[in-house]
């Protein structure tokens, strides 16, 4: 019994220095990438600022900042970001490093070709509001009220909606991926989610609502047609899903018949 228990703590003990070992290599991971963003962090910026055509118009022609530590808290923050996204393929790697013994080849497989697209799609979302939701609004915002008050844009201010709705967005194109991860550990089917289509709907343009920091339809519209999309695609990703699993199991069936 002493020499079962001796193990049973050598393997616990183990997997706590390999868990150790792979949390502070995530770590370096993101500080070293931070620092190297923090080093760009102006260019960062201008990139985020480029949506906003509309600063041409006002005073200065870029966004202010009102107090003393503002500027360098945003570039900070946005340093971290920038950080915490170039590092996430190495963070990813080393989480699947960490649980992939526990899994089947298929299971590896599975996880090894998932990660990735993870990535590009929210990467693709990310983008999709940088490049087309956040214009519109920009301008929207700028020039409503602009001929009784003169904007003065707080560059704090700013980037935090670019970055809310970057998030936003790259969230709601996780959706396909969801929906087939979740058919595959048979959560959900292609054919579930279908049915609750109408409220998709629904949800999608509640989400537009909440999402668009402007209250114009058009806007809200532009947000809400990506995220029906997604749901389509998810759709029809959980029924490619559905059929891997259950082409799966039955393999798994006649393999016990054989045996």
């Amino acid at each position: 019994m002493k020499d079962e228990q001796d193990g049973n703590s050598l393997t616990v003990g183990s997997h706590l220095d390999e868990l150790r070992s792979r949390v502070t290599k995530a770590v370096l991971a993101v500080v070293l990438t931070t620092a190297v963003a923090f080093l760009f962090h102006e260019q960062i910026l201008l990139v985020l600022m480029q949506p906003a055509e509309g600063f041409a118009e006002i005073p200065n022609s870029k966004p202010v900042y009102t107090q003393l530590t503002e500027f360098i808290g945003i570039a900070f923050k946005v340093s971290l970001l920038a950080g915490l996204f170039l590092s996430l393929p190495f963070v990813l790697f080393q989480i699947v490093m960490f649980v992939a013994p526990g899994l089947t080849p298929k299971e590896r497989r599975y996880l090894y070709g998932l990660l990735p697209a993870t990535i590009i799609a929210f990467a693709a979302g990310a983008i999709f509001g940088h490049q087309v939701l956040f214009p519109p609004a920009v301008r929207f915002l700028l020039n409503f009220g602009s001929d009784i008050a003169t904007p003065f844009i707080s560059i704090g201010s700013y980037i935090n909606l670019m970055l809310t709705l970057l998030l936003w967005m790259g969230l709601v194109f996780e959706t396909p991926i969801v929906a087939f991860f979740l058919s595959r550990i048979g959560v959900v089917t292609g054919d579930w989610l279908a049915k609750q289509r109408k409220y998709a709907v629904i949800v999608a343009f509640i989400l537009g609502a909440i999402i668009t920091p402007t209250f114009d339809p058009i806007n809200q519209t532009i947000v809400s047609v990506p995220i029906i999309v997604m749901y389509e695609l998810g759709i029809w990703l959980a029924k490619l899903g559905g059929r891997g699993r259950k082409k799966a199991a039955q393999e798994l069936s006649g393999a016990d018949t054989k045996g």
